[in-house]
């Protein structure tokens, strides 16, 4: 299987819910093949290897004490900073303290998610595309477990709308009731984008109940994993929806998807709800996919993947995510039965 370049370790991840993690609790999380053991203290969260110094004990059994993460073997304490700050029965006086640390991991919060960064080449803080955060619109974040497949592969799904028609039959398009649009590819050097313009919304179900009046939608890929969708009607937004695939393996990622809607007279909580209900026998359905799409390609030892008509990003989407730029052009619309 495919390994994971360095464009995608060396960046911010998203691994967590804020509200998942409340003060005293301690959760374990893989990032990119690294256990980690997160926690949160009453003065913030810590992110550590999750590997006790001391004996090789797994620090995410341990408990939250006093602003540090204990360990339940010998009870060695640690800050976030991964410091040693109590051995149990013993004076740390005179000692030196720095060979005793745990292994930190960078960790930050923002907008109701927790991100943590591997390497120092990340930069001070997770850049996230647009309307996250901003509070004149409705948010409200999920998170579907770990998932088998390549994060890239399921980049690769949900920046090709091809495969709605059957994969969603019903759901979001029909396979045997295609309707005329145009597509448009924009390469923006660091990122890229794929524009479908359409005179009504699609057929399938959950696009009739929670789009209405779509005429437009985007998918832009913000390299390494994170992939925004915005569906806009002849005068607004209707819904945006912000996915995050972080890499727990080679072959495993955890999914997040931050959704975005406008403020109107529908409560946030029944939008939250319906939005829940229409896409979740989608979101099987996709992960039903990845999984089966896994299982081949182990099977054969590598991907191999053939190149059709309706691949329109080519090989951009792949170089982008291994860190590349690509030429900034727009290419010209191309017409389609979704």
């Amino acid at each position: 299987m495919m390994t994971l370049p360095d464009a995608v370790r060396d960046a911010w991840h998203l691994v967590a819910i804020s509200r998942q993690l409340r003060a005293g609790q301690v959760r374990q999380i893989q990032l990119a093949g690294v256990p980690i053991a997160l926690f949160r203290t009453e003065a913030g969260i810590g992110a550590l290897v999750d590997r006790c110094p001391h004996r090789n004990y797994p620090l995410s059994l341990g408990r939250v004490v006093d602003g540090g993460l204990e360990c339940p073997y010998h009870g060695w304490r640690f800050a976030a900073s991964g410091a040693c700050v109590a051995v149990p029965g013993c004076t740390l006086e005179g000692v030196d303290t720095a060979r005793l640390s745990a292994a930190p991991i960078r960790v930050i919060e923002r907008h109701g998610g927790i991100f943590l960064a591997l390497s120092d080449k990340a930069g001070p803080e997770p850049v996230l595309p647009p309307d996250i955060g901003d509070p004149a619109l409705d948010h409200f974040w999920w998170q579907q477990g770990v998932w088998r497949g390549r994060a890239y592969d399921a980049i690769e799904n949900v920046m090709d709308p091809f495969h709605t028609s059957h994969l969603h039959h019903g759901y979001i398009r029909h396979r045997d009731r295609r309707l005329p649009v145009s597509l448009q590819v924009r390469s923006h050097g660091d990122s890229i984008d794929m524009v479908i313009e359409q005179d009504q919304p699609d057929l399938g179900l959950m696009s009739r109940f929670l789009e209405r009046d779509r005429s437009r939608s985007i998918s832009r890929y913000y390299p390494p994993t994170i992939v925004q969708a915005r569906w806009e009607g002849t005068k607004r937004l209707t819904l945006c929806v912000t996915a995050f695939f972080t890499p727990s393996t080679n072959d495993s990622f955890m999914p997040f998807a931050c959704f975005t809607t406008p403020r109107g007279l529908a409560p946030g909580w029944l939008k939250q709800a319906a939005i829940r209900l229409f896409l979740r026998p989608v979101v099987a359905q996709d992960r039903e996919a990845l999984a089966r799409q896994a299982e081949v390609m182990g099977h054969f030892g590598h991907p191999q993947f053939t190149t059709g008509p309706g691949d329109l990003l080519g090989d951009r989407l792949h170089r982008l995510w291994k860190g590349d730029r690509i030429a900034e052009e727009n290419d010209p619309p191309v017409k389609a039965m979704l």
